[in-house]
């Protein structure tokens, strides 16, 4: 069903967003403070250079589908849903500049005072987390003299539009995101995208409003690392585009959803030691490599968060079920328990461990040697029962996933706090505190 839409900033998002709403079929109204923005959109131009927009405009303003003005209040009489696609540059400091979105939150308000019919505002400017709902949605409120989810609704959805693609990746988006604070509130947003083919995901304002951040984080990564990569095979004499082609065709773990859940440090025996060489073979040909060597400080960093966490608590008395790097295995080289569990019996911490698959009797090789060279008395800390382990332990570190973990933990007391560095599941329920790592 065709809607009924303004759009507030005709920049690059804003003006690709109308020109695509357009030509969707919805009746759009363009709104911007600058007047050769409103003036190009009502000649039928588009006011940026970007493929394929200019004949969207053009063929929508024909059609009467799409008008500007400078007018905030005509822009909201004449639709019932505002997308705000202004702007938020850096400050000098890299705080975000909300001025053009707070004055457009002011204007929208005011309009919205003596409108009766229901309205939606969707933000798709990129703001950081907490920005909708702690200083937009109270600025629309205070100047509306409406109440948001009374008929005033409120959704932010990020655009993933790309300069010089951004038409085609309007029409073809890696994914829709709508953040709505209550359910059914984003709707509207959904079946403005009708048509679209693309996975729709409704989350909370704030969640949509960190996806986007993920995103750019994630690309500006992906960026750098392969610069890295391939100022190395320079130097080394070899072809990076090659080297990058076979590393790109491995989808299971490579280019995949593997590795990037929230959790716990790597370790083992291949990540710490191959980083190491890697940043050591850049430093000896005279690569800078900041990236790659600052992954490793990265990860150290997110250890001693957990052993300051342990030890702020007070409690002595700490039980850690697994402590090999991952499940499944018996090597504990460069475990990052390992490392935590180190430096709490270096505190005078009383540590117990419950680990199926580590049993001093069947250590060898390098993997005994590691262990006998930061945990030498590693015996006395094992108990054969994850049971015996959580009913002697103040507090209790789950170090990897294992359905076998579960029963122990749903037998503790309210008294005794868990602490998941692996986010195991079935944890609903439990009696025990629950303090997860990173959520």
């Amino acid at each position: 069903m065709a809607k009924k839409i303004s759009v507030f900033g005709l920049g690059y998002v804003g003006t690709v967003s109308a020109g695509c709403l357009a030509s969707s079929g919805h009746t759009v109204w363009g709104v911007d403070v600058n007047a050769d923005k409103v003036a190009s959109i009502n000649s039928g131009a588009a006011p940026i250079v970007e493929p394929d927009i200019s004949e969207f405009i053009a063929k929508a303003q024909k059609q009467g589908l799409l008008k500007a003005t400078v007018s905030s209040a005509e822009g909201i009489q004449n639709t019932d849903v505002s997308f705000i696609c202004v702007g938020t540059p850096s400050q000098a400091n890299g705080s975000l500049d909300l001025t053009h979105m707070k004055r457009v939150c002011e204007d929208i308000g005011v309009a919205l005072r003596d409108k009766k019919t229901p309205h939606t505002v969707v933000f798709r400017s990129t703001t950081l987390p907490g920005t909708t709902e702690d200083v937009a949605i109270p600025i629309l409120e205070k100047h509306s003299g409406k109440t948001v989810g009374d008929g005033l609704f409120v959704c932010y959805n990020p655009e993933f539009l790309r300069e010089g693609t951004s038409v085609k990746d309007y029409y073809h988006p890696p994914k829709i995101v709508i953040g709505e604070r209550q359910a059914g509130e984003g709707d509207v947003v959904e079946e403005i995208y009708a048509g679209i083919v693309a996975p729709t995901i409704r989350t909370s304002i704030r969640a949509a409003e960190m996806v986007k951040y993920s995103d750019n984080a994630f690309h500006a990564l992906k960026v750098t690392f392969a610069n890295e990569i391939g100022n190395i095979c320079k130097r080394l004499g070899i072809d990076s585009h090659a080297v990058m082609d076979i590393f790109c065709q491995d989808t299971k773990l490579n280019l995949s959803k593997v590795y990037l859940k929230p959790g716990f440090a790597f370790g083992g025996s291949c990540l710490p030691k191959d980083l190491r060489a890697l940043s050591y073979q850049a430093k000896r040909t005279d690569v800078e490599v900041p990236v790659l060597n600052a992954i490793l400080q990265s990860n150290g960093v997110h250890i001693k968060g957990v052993i300051q966490r342990i030890v702020g608590l007070g409690k002595r008395k700490v039980g850690f079920l697994g402590m090999t790097f991952k499940p499944d295995t018996d090597d504990l080289r460069e475990s990052p328990l390992v490392e935590v569990i180190e430096t709490l019996l270096g505190k005078g911490f009383q540590v117990k461990i419950y680990d199926k698959n580590v049993a001093t009797s069947r250590l060898i090789g390098a993997n005994k040697r590691f262990i006998e060279e930061h945990i030498p008395h590693l015996s006395s800390l094992l108990v054969e029962r994850a049971e015996d382990l959580v009913d002697a332990a103040q507090v209790v570190v789950v170090g990897y996933a294992s359905a076998e973990f579960l029963p122990a933990l749903k037998r503790m007391r309210q008294d005794q706090l868990i602490i998941d560095l692996a986010r195991i599941e079935g944890r609903e329920g439990l009696t025990a505190s629950y303090d997860g790592i990173c959520w």
